[in-house]
């Protein structure tokens, strides 16, 4: 084993106890939501509301989180880090133009989507939570951008903690105000923990590790660099964003009262172990992969991934046989208190294992995402994307007249089975171009 390859093992194993105790927070927000307002038409309105938002949020999301913005950072601190404050101060101040200008537009469009889709009540309340939203979408995409940039520094460890401080932020005030506020108090913590966390980067970014920004217009020629190369990544990353619209969607005409509430519960269970890999594996993977490229490593940059995907995979199906068995008493458990009943709890305990099927795949389909982008092969992104909305589709449709609610969670797993396999294919193909270049 390499001093890379244990640099990698130890990075992630340090990080991984960090993310399990700090970030413990964030699987409470679902339970307590649960708990709290249980399975309703409000409840509906909100987790519509929420995919529609996020759907706007993978525009800013992707432009920072494991993106291209890494390899062209570490190059700048190669080639000229005198450039380096140039550089993110232009990336900074395209972040704050970009991300108001997305939020107002986003906003202004949801509004009267939810005017069509939406009456009386419901539409009163999915109109509230526009400007929350909203604000959210601005907050992100700076936590995003401080959080990469503090990854390009290799400080891992910063913002598992600003999260989890956000999270017990955002908790706190929904248990404040859901009195007085119902479901639209969600929105509104969500705004709070995004304050919450950003104040925790700036403040290590810019108050202890000294970072320098120079905010400006001008485009210097790294930042004209990455904006090519990741817009492939943004658009795939948005339209990919449609699927749980789509699924959404598709619940409310399965004619499951709450289906929606349901479906996203079990989804979120589901992609607990996931959530973990993404936090501690992946950041690491692509800094290491990048490295490994600006060096013409192609040969280590294969092994590496290769290892990583056996790794991973074996560890999402032990995962996915753990949570299978465990699913009944552990949702009842975890869901069947406050407001849940019953029916909606055994409902998902059926629903959960078409989740867990795509469990390993969505698994491997993250490693390999990450390894195109360390070899800046960002170009594909927007036609898996494309191909990733269409597979959802087609899928939705069929699974859910066959099987109903259930179809929808299976036709997830079911997409991220061929996603995975057709980047698995395509990294094949221009690792083996790379390696006739060198050579």
């Amino acid at each position: 084993m390499s001093d890379d390859k244990r640099s990698i093992v130890k990075t992630t194993l340090l990080l991984l106890p960090v993310h399990i105790v700090l970030r413990v927070v964030e699987p409470l927000l679902p339970l307590l939501l649960a708990m709290w307002f249980g399975r309703s038409d409000a409840t509906d309105v909100y987790y519509f509301s929420w995919t529609v938002f996020s759907f706007a949020g993978a525009l800013v999301f992707s432009a920072y989180q494991d993106s291209a913005v890494v390899p062209i950072l570490a190059e700048v601190k190669i080639e000229d880090r005198a450039l380096l404050p140039r550089v993110t101060g232009s990336l900074l101040t395209y972040t704050v133009l970009l991300g108001s200008a997305l939020a107002a537009a986003i906003g202004l469009v949801a509004l009267g989507y939810f005017g069509v889709r939406y009456h009386g009540a419901d539409f009163e309340m999915a109109a509230k939570m526009v400007l929350p939203f909203s604000a959210f979408l601005v907050l992100l995409s700076l936590k995003t951008f401080f959080g990469a940039l503090l990854n390009a520094e290799h400080r891992y460890f910063v913002q598992p903690v600003a999260s989890a401080l956000g999270m017990v932020a955002n908790i706190g005030f929904i248990a404040f105000a859901r009195g007085s506020q119902g479901v639209l108090a969600i929105p509104i913590g969500a705004v709070l923990g995004e304050v919450c966390a950003l104040a925790v980067l700036v403040f290590v970014a810019v108050g202890l590790l000294k970072m320098r920004f120079v905010p400006t217009l001008e485009r210097p020629e790294p930042v004209r660099r990455f904006s090519k190369l990741v817009a492939s990544e943004v658009g795939g990353s948005a339209v990919t964003r449609v699927n749980p619209v789509v699924d959404q969607l598709m619940a409310g005409l399965a004619g499951v009262v709450g289906g929606g509430t349901m479906l996203r519960y079990t989804g979120d269970v589901a992609s607990l172990p996931t959530s973990l890999l993404q936090a501690t594996l992946l950041p690491v993977l692509l800094s290491h992969l990048a490295d490994d490229f600006a060096a013409g490593k192609i040969a280590k940059i294969r092994t590496t991934v290769t290892k990583s995907l056996m790794s991973v995979c074996t560890i999402l199906v032990a995962m996915s046989g753990i949570l299978y068995v465990l699913r009944a008493p552990l949702l009842r458990f975890v869901f069947l208190r406050g407001k849940m009943d019953v029916a909606g709890v055994e409902r998902m305990i059926a629903l959960l294992p078409y989740h867990l099927v795509g469990l390993a795949p969505f698994g491997a389909l993250l490693v390999l995402a990450r390894a195109h982008v360390a070899i800046k092969n960002s170009g594909i992104m927007l036609s898996m994307g494309i191909l990733n909305a269409a597979l959802n589709a087609v899928f939705n449709v069929i699974l859910m007249k066959a099987i109903g609610l259930e179809g929808i969670a299976l036709s997830t797993s079911c997409v991220q089975l061929g996603i995975a396999v057709v980047f698995w294919f395509r990294l094949d193909a221009k690792l083996a171009s790379l390696t006739e270049k060198v050579a």
